[in-house]
């Protein structure tokens, strides 16, 4: 009789992955991780980094006879070609929502075999941020909000980013741009639209590039911008705000939640 079996060495290629996989108690399945995973620590400290976000060792990966390997979004797509021409099973999650963060979560459970415990996990997941949510109703005034993932082009924030502004309390002044995917489509073309939308509160995280909040000072017309002019602009680490997993769903939407308290205890009442 055959009987199917549960994978029992795991590559992970981002950090989202991998940060679940501890948080479930599946940790000891992981034998190789990408060199940009800072959480959590010990990760970074015990399994061998096999990649980074576009590229991947192969003969590293070969080495470390992995059942399965998890990659994220068509941008790793050339990654996951490669690996299955080598004969690799993959499995690459596509997610951009909060909805599919949870998601992602229920199904890495479910194939490393820690279905309930990953159920229980989205169950915190969604109680804290219900919490955040609560907390914004409780908030005089409603901010407007503008995110910047990149500085050269000007890239606003990816989909989970903008709904963690709204369910935080604020207003993304580029929300029409979370259905898109690709940070291709959104590109500010010119800088002064941001301007004209006159948002309160500027957050950054420049993909892992430390923010400059002089370079904004220096941008022509910018002077004018609330944010600027108030001094509210703030940077969240990539690692927890632009990571597709549970980082963004806690840590994210706490610093978000506290620069949202910080700006309206600066208000006029």
């Amino acid at each position: 009789m055959y009987a199917p079996s549960l994978p029992r060495r795991i590559v992970c290629l981002t950090e989202e992955t991998t940060e679940t996989l501890y948080a479930l108690g599946a940790d000891d399945l992981i034998v190789g991780i990408s060199g940009f995973t800072l959480r959590p620590p010990q990760a970074r400290k015990t399994k061998p980094k096999v990649s980074t976000y576009l590229e991947a060792n192969l003969e590293k990966i070969r080495a470390l006879e992995p059942d399965v390997v998890l990659a994220w979004s068509d941008l790793q797509a050339p990654i996951v070609e490669q690996l299955v021409r080598e004969g690799f099973e993959v499995v690459c999650f596509n997610h951009r929502t909060i909805e599919g963060i949870l998601s992602m979560i229920v199904r890495l459970g479910a194939l490393v075999g820690k279905l309930p415990e990953a159920e229980r996990y989205v169950e915190q997941l969604i109680a804290g941020l219900e919490r955040y949510r609560q907390h914004a109703e409780h908030r005089r005034h409603r901010p407007r909000v503008y995110f910047e993932e990149w500085y050269d082009p000007i890239i606003t924030g990816i989909c989970w980013v903008s709904e963690l502004i709204e369910l935080c309390g604020g207003d993304d002044v580029f929300a029409e741009h979370r259905q898109y995917p690709d940070a291709k489509r959104r590109i500010v073309a010119d800088p002064m639209e941001v301007v004209r939308r006159s948002p309160d509160i500027m957050l950054a995280s420049w993909c892992g590039k430390a923010f400059k909040p002089e370079r904004v000072r220096m941008r022509p017309g910018w002077e004018q911008m609330p944010a600027v002019a108030n001094g509210h602009m703030y940077e969240i680490h990539s690692a927890v705000i632009l990571q597709p997993g549970p980082a963004a769903l806690t840590e994210g939407a706490q610093r978000i939640s506290e620069i949202f308290d910080r700006w309206d205890s600066s208000q006029q009442s």
